[in-house]
């Protein structure tokens, strides 16, 4: 059974020693689970017992086309209209507690590991009726229709139930957790979940159009960013802009993993 990072909130010790690990850059930002703190966190109207760390957003010329919030709910908190853009698509990814999505009139029960799909102009309230706080990623893009395509359908998932597919000759130490088929056209995004056990790696500098955005579960790993190798642990992000070099080796006994976005399967867009 996996488990999975969570922000530490709190606040460090006055007397804790700065490590000075954060680090944004014109390639990528790296933003450690040590600054997500009380003091970094947002609020949303029209919620209510929420809080919120905003770990990605479109900056010009840097990652361009998603918004990455973590959001924590407290005992009876959540949105009868989480969504007020009627563009964006999103993405829910449960790290703590239990909840209620409901969809178009269904409600469904999470748990970590769950994971919905919402597409632009979904009808959807999400609400926490547990004690213990719910907390859950939650990614926004923009969808861009395709001709010919209708728009993907809303659906709940589990990580236990996904598939799991192995990158070729790895031997099972680099795979990834799919929660949307690659030729579904109909997804301009992917929010996958990669998995290493120890000893796996990107044995290859990725540079690629596709923006990212790498949230760790677990484990541990070396991330190779552009010029820089990286030691990343569970609650680290990392945001790489298009054609950022990246390479990954995993370290420590037991498996690493994070939660992974992408934009696929659309033209690139042009300004003339």
């Amino acid at each position: 059974m996996s488990t999975y990072a969570t922000p530490p909130a709190g606040l460090p010790p006055q007397g804790k020693t700065l490590d000075e690990r954060a680090v944004f850059t014109p390639a990528y930002a790296y933003v450690p689970a040590d600054t997500m703190r009380d003091i970094t966190t947002s609020f949303l109207p029209g919620w209510t017992g929420m809080r919120m760390w905003i770990i990605a957003r479109p900056l010009s010329g840097f990652a361009e086309t998603f918004s990455h919030y973590i959001v924590e709910l407290a005992h009876l908190g959540g949105a009868d209209r989480p969504e007020t853009n009627p563009r964006a698509e999103g993405v829910i990814f449960v790290v703590a507690g239990h909840g209620e999505l409901t969809i178009a009139g269904q409600t469904h029960l999470l748990r970590p590991g769950s994971y919905a799909y919402l597409p632009p102009g979904s009808d959807w309230t999400v609400k926490n009726d547990h004690a213990d706080a719910f907390t859950f990623h939650w990614l926004r893009k923009a969808y861009v229709p395709a001709d010919g395509i209708g728009v993907p359908a809303a659906f709940v998932s589990h990580d236990d139930d996904a598939p799991r597919i192995e990158m070729p000759e790895t031997g099972g130490k680099w795979s990834t957790t799919r929660f949307v088929s690659p030729t579904d056209l109909a997804h301009d995004m992917h929010v996958n979940i990669v998995n290493f056990l120890p000893g796996g790696v990107i044995p290859f500098m990725e540079t690629h159009v596709m923006e990212h955005g790498l949230y760790v579960l677990e484990g541990t790993a070396e991330y190779r960013l552009n010029d820089d190798w990286v030691t990343v642990g569970p609650g680290d992000y990392m945001w790489l802009r298009a054609f950022c070099p990246q390479a990954c080796r995993a370290t420590g006994d037991g498996p690493f993993r994070y939660l992974l976005y992408k934009d696929v399967n659309r033209h690139v867009a042009l300004t003339i």
